[in-house]
């Protein structure tokens, strides 16, 4: 992975921790939380679909699948977290 893919997956991994923080409605890690969840959701997010065969194109495609990766990483926090 180039300099420019890895500054790119973390920009995009970060605007997914956002997004995944707004939809969650207030109930996020707080803003540098967010967006580690939304680092780690986009590797995971790219490894599930991938794992089933599906490959996102393009920028709007790779955040929508960071985001539900990010949604995904959040969920089970909350379920450890209990």
């Amino acid at each position: 992975m180039s300099l420019v893919g890895f500054v790119s997956f973390l920009l995009i991994g970060a605007l997914a921790g956002w997004l995944s923080g707004v939809i969650i409605k207030g109930r996020g890690f707080g803003a540098l939380g967010n967006v580690l969840v939304g680092i780690v959701g986009a590797f995971l997010g790219g490894l599930l679909f991938g794992i089933l065969g599906i490959h996102a194109s393009g920028l709007l495609g790779q955040l929508i699948f960071a985001t539900l990766g990010a949604l995904l990483f959040a969920w089970l926090l909350r379920f450890i977290k209990r």
